[in-house]
């Protein structure tokens, strides 16, 4: 049983019409929804808001959570830096991380990855095609190659982050420009994996292979142990 926690700011649903007769359960029930289908009464789920107390990061809530997923655009900024610290903690302990779409600039990514996670960006009714680039990884188990998405918003190289632990998605648009849209990094303990397709205005959350990825991810980033690394003096063996 893996514990998720899908997190949102859910901002966009309160405020724009027209993302809410996208998202009626908001962008965090729809990625719920995508995982439950896929990975079923292997996974126990929860969701977590912005305006919730803590931000529903709790230090109980991620005690008892094995993989978080975060979607956040419009509010980064407003999300508590003792909040920050303590997921960094819990990831470096061990908890999975997944960082979706316009997340890349969530101060929890900036902060695990050390750069300033900046890109290129057009909004302007793009086709996306997500390319594997390497098939034998879990999170592309199932997935075809390549994913068509034909409405999308386009995240363009360069791409400020650290070289991927492994690259698994390249995608590229109808603009000419190419992504680095599905990567992974291991930080302490724990595994993140960042996937960029999904964006409020479109419904990319609802396509059957950007949901098939997120599960994957989920199934990928769950813990093997959790135990903050720590500077320890110790005997030779």
């Amino acid at each position: 049983m893996i514990r998720v926690l899908v997190w949102n700011e859910g901002r966009h649903e309160q405020r724009d019409e027209s993302v809410a007769k996208l998202y009626p359960d908001g962008i965090h029930g729809a990625i719920s929804a995508g995982i439950a289908e896929n990975l079923g009464a292997d996974v126990h789920l929860r969701t977590a808001l912005l305006d919730d107390p803590e931000h529903g990061l709790t230090e109980e809530t991620l005690a008892g959570t094995d993989v978080l997923t975060w979607w956040g655009h419009a509010a980064h900024e407003e999300v508590s830096d003792e909040v920050v610290r303590r997921v960094q903690r819990h990831v470096l302990s061990g908890m999975g991380l997944l960082v979706l779409h316009s997340g890349h600039f969530s101060k929890i990514f900036r902060t695990l990855m050390g750069t300033t996670c900046s890109l290129r960006w057009r909004n302007a009714d793009d086709r996306e095609l997500v390319w594997t680039v390497d098939p034998s990884h879990p999170i592309a188990a199932g997935i075809p190659n390549p994913i068509v998405i034909d409405r999308q918003e386009m995240y363009g190289e360069f791409f400020d982050i650290p070289a991927p632990d492994e690259l698994v998605f390249i995608s590229s648009f109808t603009g000419g420009e190419v992504f680095r849209g599905g990567c992974t990094f291991r930080r302490g303990n724990g595994k993140i994996f960042y996937f960029s397709p999904g964006d409020q205005e479109y419904p990319v959350y609802h396509h059957p292979d950007v949901r098939r990825v997120i599960a994957n991810g989920v199934r990928w980033a769950a813990p093997v142990t959790r135990v903050e690394p720590s500077l320890q003096r110790t005997e030779p063996v």
